[in-house]
């Protein structure tokens, strides 16, 4: 390895031995049909995980590398997809029955579900209760806004039976959060999605999801494009909708991106501030308390958030499930090993190591770090390489927010200073 990352792995390795594992135990399979799903074209990629369910032999593998490599107290298994619930309930009464065979002495387990919600039903409900699974429930907002891309895969909107599923959910007393895409649909109505979560839903936990997704994104690696024909930041390339654009049709607009931040945060700050935690607005107050980064686009380095698909397979990330990302098998080599290798070293202190100086200028790098890695797809008003696509919405929000989130910051140093 480089001697310059010598010092960074010695970091990083004894950092707690803390890192997180995004499971894929049903590996690109979904029953839905996404129009903005980066995740449903891995069944295809060459070189990739392909298509599969994850065998008992895999599941006892990963639970045990993963319970036995982590040093921290808590160990955090989360499932997703594709749509982990096609695996049945049978295979997640094994997942805790392994957990609490390797389980630690003083250690805690828990277990989190990303789902769309559709198959779930009273059984499972009884079953998440049971095991005290938090679930991550995908809905775009009111009706017209999340059945525009989420549909089955017949075509059929999936918004009623989200519905139920949130219902369901919610009389079983199964604790549960939002996630919610910001597209280029219903990013330009903010208020009616964020309306529709805390009023009809009823939810205290939100997560915001921008959608970007490079034209070549099914078989192009993030990094792997010719970055001096990348488009300047704030060219009509730089936006969705324009022949030569660099995104998707259905990308969010940057600046409509942070239209929606910002005034999804006026709503939140007027009437939910003190009651519910939405992840991009915790995560800037926890930056400017001095505090760690709540999510890990905003964090300086990333590589601590692995995926493992179906087969064993194990990636730098669940963006990055790509060939020249994969870091070996769980059959082959341990879990810790893999996440503490100098290959994801290099690959995590490359997210701040790589930003161009108009980034490395920016009064708010510190709130940004130039968000993930996946999204660098313009250039500087210099023409450097590796702008990330948000940048101007992300400004834009900064600018908009920070004379707040300061003065909350302040409140909540106050009053921890106060406590006796």
């Amino acid at each position: 390895m480089d001697d310059k990352y010598s010092a960074p792995l010695r970091r990083y390795a004894t950092s707690g031995g803390r890192f997180h594992v995004m499971a894929k135990p049903a590996g690109s399979a979904c029953n839905l049909d996404c129009a903005y799903c980066f995740y449903l074209s891995k069944e295809r990629l060459a070189g990739g995980p392909g298509a599969g369910a994850m065998s008992d032999d895999t599941l006892e593998t990963f639970i045990r590398q993963y319970i036995d490599g982590v040093t921290a107290p808590e160990v955090v298994f989360s499932w997703q997809g594709g749509e982990p619930t096609l695996r049945g309930l049978d295979f997640y009464r094994r997942v805790v029955a392994l957990q609490k065979k390797y389980k630690k002495s003083g250690q805690t387990i828990e277990n989190d579900l990303q789902t769309n919600g559709v198959l779930l039903n009273a059984e499972w409900a009884a079953f998440l209760k049971e095991h005290r699974f938090l679930v991550g429930l995908s809905i775009d907002g009111p009706r017209h806004l999340h059945d525009a891309y989420r549909v089955n895969k017949g075509g059929a909107p999936t918004f009623d039976k989200v519905m139920a599923a949130a219902e369901l959910l919610r009389k079983t007393g199964v604790p549960f959060n939002t996630l919610t895409c910001v597209h280029r649909l219903n990013a330009s109505r903010p208020l009616d999605v964020y309306r529709f979560l805390r009023r009809e839903l009823g939810v205290t936990r939100l997560q915001f999801i921008p959608i970007v997704e490079p034209k070549d994104f099914e078989n192009a690696a993030p990094q792997a494009r010719d970055q001096a024909r990348l488009p300047i930041v704030g060219t009509p390339a730089a936006h969705p909708g324009h022949p030569d654009a660099v995104v998707t049709d259905w990308s969010v607009d940057p600046d409509e991106y942070g239209y929606f931040l910002s005034r999804v945060f006026d709503e939140w700050l007027r009437k939910d501030l003190g009651r519910v935690l939405v992840t991009h607005f915790e995560s800037l107050v926890a930056r400017r308390l001095g505090l760690g980064a709540q999510m890990c686009i905003y964090a300086e380095y990333c590589g601590k958030g692995v995926a493992v698909e179906h087969d064993g397979s194990v990636y730098s990330c669940d963006h990055y499930v790509y060939p020249e990302y994969r870091l070996g098998r769980l059959q082959d080599k341990p879990l810790a090993e893999m996440v503490f290798s100098p290959q994801q070293v290099k690959f995590a202190y490359a997210k701040s190591e790589t930003l161009p100086r108009y980034c490395r200028d920016c009064a708010y790098l510190k709130d940004c770090w130039g968000e993930c890695p996946r999204g660098r797809l313009l250039r500087a008003p210099d023409g450097e390489p590796g702008l990330n696509y948000l940048c101007a919405g992300l400004r834009k929000f900064y600018k908009h927010a920070l004379p707040h989130v300061e003065r909350i910051a302040a409140e909540l140093r106050q009053t921890h200073t106060a406590r006796p």
